[in-house]
């Protein structure tokens, strides 16, 4: 069972974190809060999508050699890294002194996709690989999300069980939480 706690809680790992992993659902705002963190606590941005998973024209990285380049980021001291993928916690959790999980209902993260593409089709994001601009979503990404709580959660949930065990787990199911730990 994952090490819930508190966003005040979470505000004070937060201000001595050298590691921070945030999870959650596509279009639910984990590279926002992501780049506000490296922001605000000097913590290095590294984007699953940009530093991991796309090379240009959207082709998806060989696995093995996804695992690599994980296994060099979490190396470095300190970071701030957003991206979902379950099949890296095993690299990713044991080097995070928090994890937080951005667990937003599907209509924000769907109001977010269509925000992102409406401010963002045609050039490429900061959170995004060379080579891949924003596009208009397929069907398949859209059930992807529709579907995130169902299929996604109970997989995130038995990979902190199983590599995370004692990382503490801050869950923020709305932006005024994100807000609320920035700010505590």
């Amino acid at each position: 069972m994952p090490m819930n706690i508190s966003i005040p809680q979470a505000a004070g790992v937060l201000r001595t974190a050298k590691r921070v992993l945030v999870v959650g659902c596509s279009g639910g705002g984990k590279s926002t809060l992501s780049l506000k963190i490296s922001e605000q606590f000097g913590l290095e941005y590294l984007s699953y999508d940009r530093d991991v998973r796309w090379l240009p024209g959207w082709q998806v990285r060989d696995r093995e050699e996804q695992r690599q380049i994980v296994t060099q980021l979490v190396r470095k001291d300190r970071w701030v890294m957003d991206g979902t993928t379950v099949s890296t916690f095993d690299l990713r959790l044991p080097r995070a002194d928090l994890l937080i999980w951005v667990r937003v209902p599907r209509k924000v993260a769907l109001s977010g996709i269509a925000r992102r593409v409406f401010g963002n089709y045609g050039k490429v994001r900061i959170d995004m690989a060379e080579g891949c601009p924003e596009q208009l979503p397929d069907r398949e990404f859209l059930t992807f999300i529709w579907t995130f709580e169902t299929r996604m959660a109970p997989r995130i949930i038995s990979g902190i069980d199983r590599h995370g065990p004692t990382v503490p787990v801050v869950t923020l199911k709305s932006h005024r939480e994100f807000a609320e730990l920035l700010d505590t």
